[in-house]
């Protein structure tokens, strides 16, 4: 198609292709790239040669050889092909281990207040949510498909009403002892607290908003403490 734009842009320039063998081919050249340059403005980065010696066009598509530096960062769940696959841990040390993570579930002033006054038709908010983060916590191997099942040493659950926004801080703790850390335990410890206190208190409204769900801080394992912003 290409070809068939040049020539009909430069219809005496199929002379150059149909002329005899004694013709200066290099010649030719030169003078179909000029007159491709006043055609089209300039000539492309890598169009015909400019001299004989340098007449064949590889026209096979560059496909890039450049790969992905795995050093610069590293998926521990997905494989050498990119599926989907559980870690495993079964070269990694024992050590302690623990999490903390925390979410906010803004409630509104009328629904708080109802729960300040534990007078939600459902029963004590706090209390429930506080029961289902924990257990949810010893589920999360069968919540989120390629966590380990752990021994859970340890599992805290915490709610706290503030008056001054109409919401509920929600902490969770989680710990063990063992070669995998329990980040996800603390996490859906209080995803699940917060979406109970949801389910306790929508009766009364629908415009509840669980937000900043978040891991606060961790420790042990190979990567060592980490904590929100530091």
């Amino acid at each position: 198609m290409f070809l068939r734009r040049i020539v009909a842009a430069c219809p005496h320039s199929k002379r150059m292709f149909s002329s005899s063998g004694s013709q200066d081919f290099a010649s030719a050249i030169q003078e179909l790239n000029k007159e491709m340059e006043s055609v089209f403005g300039e000539l492309p980065p890598d169009g015909l040669a400019s001299s004989g010696d340098n007449i064949i066009v590889n026209e096979e598509p560059r496909l890039s050889s450049q790969k992905i530096d795995k050093s610069s960062f590293e998926l521990t769940h997905t494989g050498n092909s990119g599926e989907a696959q559980m870690v495993d841990v079964s070269p990694k040390e024992s050590s302690k281990r623990t999490a903390v993570a925390n979410c906010k579930v803004i409630l509104g002033k009328r629904v708080f207040d109802l729960v300040m006054a534990n007078q939600m038709a459902k029963g004590d908010v706090l209390t429930v949510a506080k029961i289902a983060g924990i257990t949810a916590a010893k589920q999360t191997s069968n919540l989120i498909p390629l966590c380990h099942n752990i021994t859970l040493t340890h599992v805290q659950v915490d709610l706290r009403l503030n008056p001054e926004d109409s919401s509920v801080t929600i902490e969770g703790e989680a710990a063990s002892t063992g070669k995998t850390g329990v980040e996800m335990e603390a996490m859906t410890a209080v995803s699940v607290a917060g979406l109970t206190v949801y389910d306790m208190c929508k009766a009364a409204s629908k415009d509840i908003v669980i937000t900043d769900i978040r891991l606060r801080h961790k420790c042990g394992g190979k990567s060592g403490d980490w904590s929100w912003g530091q």
